[in-house]
């Protein structure tokens, strides 16, 4: 019932905030009307039959203390495990893992070579430009390996013309500080632009630990009663700061050249599990990076061909230390992990169209990475150090072509050929087939299909992690198809509505997972099967119910079932037929906004499902962890001012103050609050302009 009052209480929501309409008469003389337009364009070639999400400006710029990991929660049904405020957050598609999300930025793969996933927690949104998930069959278009899916990131050369200056302060709850700043320089030929954004907090917040009883004595000792103690999130205190700076050139003759680079310097606590008794002054549990990523590219346009090239280079340091104070002033290392990684990436490619009917490309993209992992295990009693890890270099290549036939407007088909190397080992061809179809204008109602194989090969350290790594260890194959129908319809000046329905299906041999030994610590294998089928839906409502009055509803589902469909690993083993652990059955989100002249009213809501945290799919109660909604709002109002124009905003999380858990023993925080204040000082053409984040 309590939850059901909740689901009730978001939906009207929304109606509960609408501002007074007593002033409407004063709108004509406030804002200029452009006339409506139609537009109207024949889909692009390159996206026959792919299966993707898109964001738009509004939810990457939403406010600045938003990582991806943020965005992809509340605008996509994709699942999103969070270790805690500001800790590792990964991305998994359709059943799949973390490792099975390819994920780039302007071209170059960011997947950490020794894991092989991706930290969405460090990417702030602020920093991209355009982001877009690729779903499925649809990520053989962009690079291999992506069994369950690949994002793609990018920053895009948009600085207007004039030099343009913003500033955005945030100050929320945990003693919560977010900063960022923006310079861009636009003119005919050169587009320039630097970022940053610092991000601290002390991260403290109160929850109730589930995990721990309190007894209850009367004045006998008798215990007559047991409660929850309520806690606080220890040694979770962190610091970012992101630097991004881009230069992009335009000769206005069929060149562009641009160059990208981004710094990160983190620092952060990992904060105690709820299952922890000790004093956090007694333990140091923390982590740095040091990150550059840069790229430099090159494009040539002609009116039916392109070719472009890039280059890029990644320097990662990680440090992790885990130490404890064993007597006064007297520490000892626990753990000290270093790890240094280098990647020159370098890629080709290029587009030729052929009478509006055909449509070729081809690319060859090369990933050299050099990776040092070093971890001090034990000391001895002389004081010397024991050091094991590895150090190990590879050469990961990936190249493709395809060809796209629209033999008429309603019908286009695709075939894709991609292979990849990585070191010795090559993958066999990767083939995938798409197709769609207009089935009626009225309406614009698509089919769309895709099939495809694919191969993932081990991370580093899945072969080589000491203790534990596995040489030995397979490529992860399989075999996937999609099929959906989409539609979008308008009516001028009153609504326009769109919605998909997609039916995944994927089967993926030699499955790797980490499994304990009779030794003590953990190693890899390769499971027999893994069974991944279910259906995405989103849909997209954009309603004026009056001349001054906008609502904006997006919605995604995602029913997912993952079943392990291999054969036992011993007779003990009873995770055959069983849920993938950590993998949702159901996945939701919604997003509402409503604006009224310079005012805008936000709403997020997000729901996973129960996930088990063993393979047993084991109802202890560690064994797995109940659903939970959530629900985050915001109000902001703008203002234009003679010098300068303001935005205002407030935004509050966790809204209901929901206790929950994203992964086993990891606290997540109740309701918080945020408050934003924006300045974009209106300097020479800007004056004239509106005031718009760029």
């Amino acid at each position: 019932m309590k939850k059901s009052a909740k689901i009730i209480i978001q939906l009207i929501l929304i109606m509960c905030v609408m501002p007074s309409m007593a002033d409407a008469q004063n709108i004509a003389d406030r804002i200029h009307r452009l006339d409506e337009v139609t537009v109207s364009a024949r889909r692009p070639m390159k996206d026959i039959g792919v299966q993707k999400t898109t964001f738009d400006s509004i939810a990457l710029k939403e406010n600045i203390a938003l990582s991806m990991a943020d965005v992809l929660t509340f605008n996509s049904s994709v699942f999103v495990k969070s270790y805690g405020r500001a800790t590792l957050s990964t991305v998994a598609f359709r059943g799949t893992s973390p490792s099975h999300t390819q994920v780039t930025w302007n071209g170059m793969r960011i997947n950490s070579p020794m894991l092989g996933m991706t930290d969405f927690s460090t990417i702030p949104s602020y920093f991209i430009d355009r982001a877009t998930l690729l779903h499925g069959t649809s990520s053989v278009n962009e690079a291999g390996g992506g069994l369950g899916g690949a994002v793609r990131l990018g920053t895009l050369p948009d600085a207007p013309e004039g030099v343009h200056l913003q500033y955005v302060q945030g100050v929320g709850s945990f003693t919560t500080f977010d900063e960022f700043a923006r310079f861009a320089y636009g003119s005919e030929h050169w587009h320039i632009s630097t970022r940053a954004v610092c991000s601290s907090s002390k991260n403290d917040y109160k929850y109730i630990n589930h995990d721990k009883k309190v007894n209850i004595y009367d004045e006998d000792k008798n215990i007559i009663g047991q409660y929850h103690p309520e806690e606080r999130n220890r040694s979770g205190a962190y610091r970012d700061l992101h630097i991004l700076q881009e230069v992009y050139y335009n000769t206005l003759k069929g060149d562009r050249f641009g160059v990208s680079a981004w710094y990160i310097d983190s620092n952060r606590e990992l904060p105690m599990l709820t299952t922890d008794y000790g004093d956090e002054r007694d333990f140091e549990n923390r982590q740095r990076e040091h990150t550059f990523r840069g790229v430099a590219q090159w494009d040539h346009i002609r009116s039916n061909w392109k070719v472009a090239a890039k280059g890029g280079y990644i320097h990662t340091n990680n440090a992790y230390d885990y130490r404890r104070e064993v007597t006064a002033d007297h520490w000892t290392t626990m753990t000290r992990s270093r790890s240094h990684i280098n990647t020159i990436f370098g890629l080709a490619e290029a587009e030729y169209a052929i009478g509006g009917k055909w449509f070729l490309t081809a690319n060859l993209s090369a990933h050299q990475q050099f990776v040092k992992s070093d971890d001090k295990s034990l000391t001895l009693s002389d004081g010397a150090d024991i050091i094991i890890g590895y150090d190990k270099h590879r050469l990961e290549m990936s190249g493709s072509v395809s060809a796209k036939w629209q033999p008429i407007d309603r019908l286009g088909l695709s075939l894709v050929m991609r292979e990849d190397i990585y070191g010795k080992k090559y993958a066999p061809l990767i083939p995938a087939f798409f197709i769609d179809g207009l089935l009626s204008r009225q309406g614009n109602i698509m089919l769309r299909g895709s099939i495809s194989k694919n191969y993932r090969f081990p991370s580093l350290n899945d072969l080589y992690f000491m203790p534990g790594g596995n040489p030995a260890l397979k490529n992860e194959h399989g075999f996937s198809y999609d099929a959906g129908i989409s539609f979008d319809a308008a009516r001028k000046g009153l609504f326009s509505i769109s919605g998909s329905a997609t039916w995944f299906d994927s089967r993926i041999n030699d499955w790797i997972i980490w499994l304990p030994t009779t030794k003590g610590f953990y190693s890899p294998r390769n499971m027999s099967k893994v069974h991944a089928y279910g259906v995405e839906l989103k849909s997209n409502l954009t309603l004026r119910p009056f001349r001054e009055w906008l609502l904006d509803l997006n919605g995604s589902y995602s029913w997912t079932p993952s079943i392990n469909v291999g054969e036992k690993m011993s007779a003990a083993d009873q995770s055959v037929g069983k849920q993938l652990p950590y993998v949702p059955k159901h996945s939701a989100s919604v997003t509402g906004r409503l604006t009224w002249r310079t005012w805008s009213f936000l709403y997020k809501w997000a729901y996973y499902s129960q996930r088990f945290t063993m393979s047993s799919n084991d109802l202890t109660l560690s064994g797995h962890l109940p659903a939970y909604y959530m629900s985050n709002i915001s109000l902001e109002k703008s203002l234009r001012l003679k010098p300068a124009d303001l935005q205002l905003k407030l935004a509050v999380n966790n809204l209901f103050n929901e206790e929950y858990l994203s992964v086993l023993s990891r606290p997540m925080p109740g309701i918080n609050f945020e408050l934003f204040i924006g300045i974009t000082p209106r300097i020479g053409k800007q004056k004239k302009e509106s005031s718009q984040p760029y």
